[in-house]
């Protein structure tokens, strides 16, 4: 009896299975973060943040961040069958296609999401729930935790920013016919989009909370204003320069 999960096909479908479960787990986890508790958090009582910080946060952390791990290993799988397998999307030169640009910018933009929540987001928060521990047991506060709290609150708002075109190019690659003109290359359009995204994610790491750019992704709706916003001018550059 041939089964068709045991076959190429199945492999890829299982691989899908696995990057969406999880997909679903990390955004989902992304947007609680930055559209529910850190609201509730500037109006709650200092008791009650404390023992949310202490009890809450860690949890809802070791989900976050192993979901956005093991998405990320399961998209990086897909992307070396569709690098290495004629059978799955051509092979290398598939890449070259508007649609493997278009896979290209949500794997680039997710990798940079998933480098962000393990060497960014977590060491921060770990300082930040570490802090506020010693201090619910009458010690003093880390002296470090007010910026790494800042640094964290950037790369978060960054990366709920990130998943609207991150998402919005996943789904296209598929389902979003799009065409190159004859003779056109896909270098400079994707070059214009990446160094975007670069300059994007080089504020996460220098950026000051408050200020810049970062004023900004003090308000949900700003953040996902700017979400709607780069996903249209990444299609544009993409689809209408090609």
């Amino acid at each position: 009896m041939d089964l068709a999960l045991f076959s190429g096909a199945g492999y890829e479908m299982i691989l899908r299975w696995i990057h969406y479960m999880t997909g679903v787990a990390w955004i989902g986890l992304l947007y609680y973060f930055n559209f529910v508790q850190v609201p509730f958090f500037a109006e709650a009582d200092a008791a009650v943040r404390s023992g949310a910080i202490i009890k809450l946060v860690p949890r809802a952390l070791w989900w976050f961040r192993w979901a956005a791990m093991f998405t990320f290993l399961s998209g990086f799988l897909i992307m070396i069958r569709y690098a290495t397998d004629p059978s799955a999307k051509g092979g290398p030169a598939w890449f070259g296609t508007i649609q493997g640009a278009a896979i290209s910018i949500g794997a680039l933009i997710g990798t940079l999401m998933f480098l962000n929540v393990w060497f960014v987001i977590w060491p921060n928060q770990k300082i930040v729930i570490a802090s506020t521990t010693t201090v619910a047991g009458g010690g003093q506060a880390d002296p470090r935790a007010a910026a790494a709290a800042a640094r964290g609150f950037v790369a978060s708002r960054t990366n709920a920013m990130f998943s609207l075109p991150m998402l919005f190019f996943m789904a296209a690659t598929s389902h979003l016919p799009m065409t190159m003109a004859e003779g056109k290359k896909i270098g400079m359009p994707m070059g214009i989009v990446t160094l975007i995204i670069l300059a994007l994610e080089v504020n996460v790491l220098v950026g000051k909370k408050g200020q810049g750019f970062n004023k900004l992704l003090e308000k949900v709706p700003s953040v996902i204003h700017l979400g709607l916003i780069l996903s249209l001018v990444f299609y544009f550059l993409l689809d209408g320069l090609l």
